[in-house]
């Protein structure tokens, strides 16, 4: 049996640090696993920044309240539902993904969680588990699954090459160009097409 394995940020819905900002006027905040492999390095590195500029979860989760799937997302993954499993593994925090969920019509997700102070500040994260994405994909194929996995940054790499096929959607030229063996798209309806190729 086959199961998709899809990466939310950038894929799905915007890069939520990006929107957040946008939204802050703190360019600093625009880092993502795009641009840093590392990520324990990158949380270490927002979650400095939350603190030196006095912000918490709550004024991350108004901007997340303001963002919408990707045009075409929630059609694709709807369509996508129909002919076969599929799974959302993300090193987002439930805190924040919860609406976006709600927007692309509950899908299942694998992510972290957010340690929060009282007042809202946030202190730290916890991973749901060492290298989520990749264990997470080894652990559906212990259990007698193929897997086709598909992601646009660093992170989603082991899950990627792991399974029966895996693709690049919407992601940096640096990526792509490093990993040229990786088929890569950047619209919906040929991403679908290439899934269905894979399931057929």
């Amino acid at each position: 049996m086959d199961i998709v394995c899809l990466d939310l940020e950038g894929v799905l819905v915007p890069e939520i640090w990006i929107a957040f900002a946008e939204a802050t006027k703190i360019p600093e905040l625009k880092r993502t696993t795009r641009d840093e492999p590392d990520y324990d390095k990158l949380m270490r590195y927002r979650l400095d920044i939350l603190k030196e500029h006095h912000l918490g979860l709550r004024e991350i989760q108004e901007t997340i309240a303001g963002i919408d799937p990707l045009p075409g997302a929630k059609e694709f993954l709807d369509e996508l539902r129909t002919l076969t499993q599929v799974v959302i593994l993300s090193d987002t925090f439930t805190e924040f993904a919860k609406p976006l969920m709600a927007k692309l019509g509950w899908p299942a997700l694998f992510c972290n969680s957010l340690e929060v102070a009282p007042d809202g500040e946030i202190t730290g994260y916890r991973m749901r588990i060492k290298d989520s994405k990749l264990t997470t994909v080894r652990a559906l194929q212990s259990a007698g699954f193929e897997t086709i996995a598909a992601g646009d940054s660093f992170n989603d790499l082991g899950m990627i090459k792991a399974g029966k096929a895996g693709f690049l959607f919407r992601s940096t030229e640096q990526i792509k160009r490093e990993n040229p063996e990786i088929l890569a798209y950047e619209e919906y309806d040929e991403f679908l097409d290439a899934i269905k190729r894979v399931l057929a």
